[in-house]
């Protein structure tokens, strides 16, 4: 994974990896075009056997790096970013090999004592390879989901039974067989108010390529109530069509109306569900979230807001021209909103939209203020978009505002002085050489005045600066060399 590999000072481990490694580069290298089929297929059965058990070992060494870990070990001071970056997996992925290793992996107790797995026969056969993620995941699942009435016993005997059924099924086979072993469990499907409470969730998937996203939503019964109350009045035809030049929002829906809504129940309950978030948005009873009104914020330029508006006016003058297009613009929680739907929210309420011009709106406050101003932080989102620590991908609404140069050491709260950062990388900020500071491009720098972080001497003794390029994505696609020695620079 990477050209140079971090050292190891024991020599068991290193023997065991370099003749992994060895026998891996020789499998590569063997032909298999000579083989019977049965044959080929045996093959495909013995690199099944260690691709499986691999992540059992790696699940492992996660788990003693997370009990062992050190402040001062990695620079991100973060399991989770440490993964990702070390791993290059994603934020995701990296929580959930934790989460796992949790399930999987030995632990420790504070006396020192090695304790078995939580799931020890699930384990064991993960690590012997003969069964695979799906089949661990089944298990994980069908445990975690029975109710907290099933005792401790009960739950270890359904793990061992499901892991001993786990080396001879396929997983949708196993997925019926726990089916039928929570049904066993739990005949009359009883959940107390705490087994519900430790289900709901709210999970919103990454946009597509055509900008939509796939929201799973684990309801408890007060929110089901709600969502009922709502989507009878909201949801029901001919209220609230955006086909509709003036949307009934009001009163009941005339027959007209009713007859024009052409929406399926399924887009009525979305339409509903976010005439309702515009409303409490532009409502401000939701207050202030790190200083600001709880809005939506979207970076974009009068160049980008003109051109659209140009195309706009020429597809009400002819109904045969394109839909107003452009570049998709970016929100302050890191989604992209299409150029339409931000003129057409323009329209709807001015008062939570934030439009910027080419020039980044700077305000100058000097030394007078410590805490930078709305129409600061406003600035902020448009020019960072998110945190700007290296590698990091939390968008703006979860970050703070930093001084590049330090309050302390006479830092000043202007606009082009501050940055956007999240708690956890804001912490490792500081003025000594074993800490993070923040800093602006040069003059002569392809993205001059955009901030660079410069490492810890532990981490880079040369302490070279890193910019992040996680919100600006067309910058991953930069020539080599263009801004330094590393991609990341």
């Amino acid at each position: 994974m990477h050209s140079t590999p971090a050292l190891i000072a024991d020599p068991a481990m290193v023997a065991a990896l370099s003749m992994l490694e060895a026998g891996l580069a020789e499998l590569r290298a063997a032909r298999t075009d000579n083989l019977s089929n049965p044959e080929r297929l045996a093959v495909l059965q013995r690199v099944e056997t260690v691709v499986r058990a691999l992540p059992g070992i790696g699940l492992q060494v996660l788990a003693q790096l997370h009990e062992q870990w050190g402040a001062g070990d990695f620079a991100t001071n973060s399991l989770i970013d440490t993964l990702a970056d070390g791993l290059r997996i994603s934020p995701i992925e990296a929580r959930a090999r934790w989460r796992a290793s949790d399930d999987l992996a030995h632990h420790t107790d504070i006396t020192g004592e090695l304790l078995d797995p939580p799931m020890p026969d699930t384990a064991a056969a993960q690590c012997e390879g003969v069964i695979g993620g799906a089949h661990v995941k089944i298990i994980r699942e069908a445990l975690h989901h029975l109710p907290s009435t099933v005792d401790a016993e009960t739950k270890t005997l359904a793990e061992a039974e499901l892991a001993q059924h786990a080396r001879t099924l396929r997983p949708d086979q196993l997925r019926k067989a726990a089916d039928r072993l929570e049904a066993y469990l739990n005949p009359d499907g009883t959940f107390s108010d705490l087994d519900r409470a430790r289900r709901r969730s709210l999970r919103v998937g990454k946009q597509g390529p055509d900008l939509m996203s796939v929201c799973t939503l684990i309801a408890d019964p007060e929110l089901r109530a709600y969502l009922d109350a709502m989507l009878a009045k909201a949801a029901k035809p001919g209220y609230g069509n955006p086909d509709d030049i003036a949307p009934c929002l009001e009163d009941e829906p005339d027959p007209d109306a009713v007859h024009r809504d052409r929406r399926t129940p399924a887009q009525r309950q979305h339409d509903a569900l976010k005439a309702v978030l515009r409303d409490t948005l532009a409502s401000g009873r939701l207050g202030q979230h790190r200083g600001l009104p709880v809005t939506v914020i979207v970076s974009t330029t009068l160049a980008e807001l003109e051109a659209a508006g140009q195309e706009a006016v020429a597809e009400t003058a002819d109904a045969t021209a394109p839909f107003a297009t452009g570049v998709p613009v970016v929100t302050g929680g890191g989604s992209l909103l299409p150029m339409r739907d931000l003129l057409r929210m323009g329209a709807h309420a001015r008062h939570y939209l934030a439009v910027f011009d080419n020039d980044g709106r700077p305000i100058y406050l000097g030394r007078s203020k410590r805490l930078g101003s709305v129409d600061q932080r406003i600035v902020l989102h448009a020019r960072d978009i998110g945190c700007t620590f290296p590698g990091c991908g939390k968008p703006g609404y979860l970050c703070q505002a930093h001084h590049r140069t330090e309050w302390r050491s006479g830092g000043r709260t202007d606009a082009d002085q501050l940055t956007l950062v999240c708690e956890p990388h804001h912490r490792l900020a500081g003025v000594t050489n074993t800490d993070w500071s923040a800093g602006a491009a040069p003059p002569g720098h392809r993205l001059a005045g955009r901030t660079q972080w410069i490492p810890p001497d532990y981490c880079d003794r040369q302490r070279r600066p890193r910019m992040n390029h996680f919100h600006h994505p067309g910058e991953y696609l930069t020539p080599a060399g263009h801004e330094g020695p590393h991609p990341t620079l």
